[in-house]
């Protein structure tokens, strides 16, 4: 089956952040994702989940571990299981990207404590 945003399950998270399922099951997770202007997630990591982030619009700014990357649009990053890591759009521009996760994140995620 062909998917688009149009014909896949959508989610709310963060500040008005957006959410499609492209692809749901236990062994793979594709989203599709949409943070507005000056939005960001928590820091957090997964202990059995690798992590592909591809930037479909804008330009996305990862704090990985210690390190602050930044990603245009067209470009990649990959995130090992058990680094922590966390995505921001610095930016006055919706961010729009694809994440992919193998095996799914879900309960495999857990928030690093405010700093």
């Amino acid at each position: 089956m062909k998917k688009s945003k149009e014909n896949s399950e959508h989610y709310y998270w963060g500040n008005n952040c957006s959410g499609w399922h492209l692809v749901q099951s236990e062994s793979l997770s594709v989203i599709e994702e949409l943070m507005p202007p000056k939005t960001q997630e928590k820091k957090h990591y997964h202990n059995n989940s690798q992590q592909f982030f591809r930037i479909l619009n804008g330009k996305a700014t990862f704090e990985i571990e210690n390190e602050i990357i930044e990603v245009e649009s067209g470009n990649g990053i990959h995130i090992p299981p058990k680094v922590k890591h966390r995505i921001r759009n610095d930016q006055s521009e919706n961010l729009e990207f694809i994440v992919i996760s193998e095996p799914t994140t879900r309960g495999d995620r857990f928030n690093e404590l405010d700093e």
